[in-house]
């Protein structure tokens, strides 16, 4: 068997195994997320990659505004944040990402192979500069404002405190869409497209019963909707 043969065949073999690891009925995610623990979120100071960052992972909670206000305050290296998270809370989502807006400069960073899911996307829009590293997770609600039932399941799975506030923010959504959302989307300089192309775009394009309710940005899109902003992308 030739070099390109066996050169081929490996990249088949490649191409194969990441099929497997997507989502049948969200084929844009992955099937198993890694979004943190169904706990209320803790705050990490710690250095990372020559820089002082603060780690966010766990479920967006109405605390966490005002946690994370302090936490930056407390710590004046601070310069990027770091999500992991599944959601929680969408006002308090919109709350924390206003709350990092308000220090010039932080940067808020995916990493590699961590997902940020619903209001955490608030979260990280908050950031003066954003991250979505390849292999990063943004991954956003597909609203129908019913059959929410994937990720409150995701909750009960885990025998989380975290399910009632999950039903909760799946209940504000509605109220949040129209004018909180556009509002937030235009101050943080992301482009309104992002509702109206992909949020808001569930109804039409979900599967069978309407179980597709999540989609992940590609590196592409996450840039073309400025959710990383191509200018200061990296």
């Amino acid at each position: 068997m030739t070099a390109s043969r066996i050169a081929g065949l490996l990249a088949a073999l490649a191409l194969l195994g990441g099929a497997k690891g997507m989502d049948p009925v969200n084929p844009t995610c992955p099937v198993k997320p890694d979004w943190g623990p169904a706990t209320a979120m803790t705050l990490t100071p710690a250095d990372k990659r020559g820089k002082r960052v603060l780690i966010a992972d766990g479920l967006v909670d109405t605390t966490l505004p005002a946690r994370l206000a302090a936490a930056i305050s407390a710590d004046e290296r601070i310069e990027e944040i770091w999500l992991r998270s599944r959601g929680g809370d969408a006002r308090s989502g919109n709350a924390a990402g206003r709350i990092i807006r308000s220090y010039p400069g932080m940067v808020t960073r995916i990493p590699a192979g961590w997902t940020c899911f619903s209001s955490c996307n608030f979260v990280f829009m908050g950031g003066d500069r954003r991250f979505v590293e390849p292999g990063g997770i943004f991954m956003v609600h597909m609203f129908t404002y019913t059959g929410q039932r994937d990720v409150i399941d995701s909750a009960v799975k885990d025998g989380s405190d975290g399910t009632a506030q999950l039903i909760g923010e799946i209940e504000q959504l509605s109220a949040l869409l129209a004018s909180e959302d556009n509002d937030f989307l235009i101050r943080m300089g992301v482009s309104r497209r992002l509702l109206t192309e992909i949020m808001y775009q569930q109804a039409a394009t979900g599967g069978e019963n309407n179980q597709g309710q999540r989609y992940c940005l590609s590196q592409e899109e996450a840039r073309e909707y400025n959710v990383m902003p191509v200018e200061r992308a990296g």
